[in-house]
């Protein structure tokens, strides 16, 4: 079992407070977004052994387990996240597998340099996600039904909305959706600036259910975003609740502090709420234009106290451990590597102290045995 030293990632929506708190450590007055572990060669945590890529690539088969190599590859296939957002992140969508390896290689082959600013696919993986509310955290995510999308729209009194609510309102789903989001995305952006002025205003004299788009515009003022957004259900997650996003499904996270785990990939289309680019053309091409609920997921109880996140995919599977004091110590070990978080208290974890925010990564099949007070995330795969 190795303790991980984690990498901060400083991004502009950070939160200058909440990971720190967390940490028990002083703000240093920046922005702190995302607390990263893992082995993602982006920012790989370190063990005593050294990097964790590198411990892995070493020895795939004594870290990872035969069965996670064989059915993954000789790498870790999650990245597990302490995210912290005082801010909305971009409205964005992933790729399932094949599109991920189909654009991968297009560009490839078209020779358009990875780390170029237009670049879509940094890799051939896709990238479902898994976000856990550790505070009540705000998101969008997936499509409201058009004519409740419509009625919103048309809630605001803002004129120049009206042809995406009439777009909404005169096709079947799949179609009122691609409609309406392709109109905004082409819109002149004069027109579209205006437009997202007019919006942004009547949105913070209503308020009520128009009061954390009036939040996003005051970020990202005259971005088509903010009318993008409009298309999709505001969540607000309590803390344990969390939310599964699948391939081609349009969401963003808005405000609070989590875990996230994902598949281990860099893959993202962005729609708005962001400088960075929007490739429309592609970016139509990924996108579910499906309506439907977006399925607040709270943990299932099994064996030994353990709450698991239930999701329909094999490369992460997350858990949570309420543990109590004075609880007999839970084993833990199974034969897939392990990344365990506290979030709470103090875990012991093998010889371990953990308090909040700290980590151990437990290669496949080593015997780890847990013990409270404290709550503790458990990030593995399915194999």
């Amino acid at each position: 079992m190795d303790r991980l030293t984690n990498t901060v990632r400083p991004y502009a929506w950070g939160s200058v407070t909440a990971l720190p708190t967390l940490l028990g450590e002083e703000p240093t007055g920046e922005p702190q977004a995302e607390l990263w572990m893992g082995a993602h060669p982006g920012a790989p945590s370190r063990t005593p052994r050294g990097p964790l890529d590198r411990v892995i690539a070493e020895d795939p088969e004594r870290e990872l387990g035969e069965g996670a190599v064989a059915a993954f590859g000789p790498r870790l296939p999650f990245l597990l996240k302490v995210l912290a957002a005082a801010a909305p992140l971009s409205l964005q969508v992933h790729p399932n597998l094949d599109q991920a390896r189909e654009g991968y290689a297009d560009e490839e082959r078209r020779g358009v340099p990875i780390g170029a600013a237009h670049r879509n696919y940094k890799d051939a993986n896709h990238k479902p996600e898994l976000i856990c509310a550790l505070t009540e955290f705000d998101g969008l995510c997936g499509f409201r039904d058009p004519a409740e999308a419509a009625a919103l729209l048309e809630g605001l009194g803002v004129d120049s909305l009206k042809p995406y609510a009439d777009l909404l309102r005169a096709h079947p789903e799949d179609a009122a959706l691609r409609e309406a989001l392709t109109a905004v995305l082409t819109a002149d952006p004069e027109d579209m600036r205006r437009t997202v002025t007019e919006t942004a205003a009547a949105c913070a004299r209503l308020g009520g259910p128009y009061a954390p788009y009036a939040g996003i515009a005051h970020h990202y003022p005259g971005d088509p975003g903010v009318i993008a957004a409009l298309l999709l259900h505001h969540v607000r997650l309590q803390p344990g609740e969390a939310l599964f996003l699948g391939a081609g499904v349009p969401h963003a996270y808005l405000d609070g502090l989590g875990v996230e785990i994902m598949a281990n990939s860099d893959n993202v289309l962005r729609c708005g709420l962001t400088p960075k680019h929007v490739d429309v053309p592609e970016l139509l091409r990924i996108v579910r234009f499906e309506a439907g609920d977006p399925g607040v997921l709270r943990p299932e109880a099994g064996p030994d106290g353990e709450e698991l996140y239930e999701t329909p995919i094999d490369e992460f599977r997350l858990s949570r451990h309420v543990l109590a004091e004075g609880a007999a110590p839970y084993d833990l070990s199974r034969p897939a590597p392990q990344i365990l978080l506290c979030t709470a208290g103090t875990v012991r974890a093998g010889e371990e102290d953990l308090t909040p925010g700290h980590s151990v990564f437990v290669p496949a099949g080593e015997t780890v045995r847990v013990s409270g007070p404290g709550t503790l995330f458990r990030a593995t795969v399915l194999v």
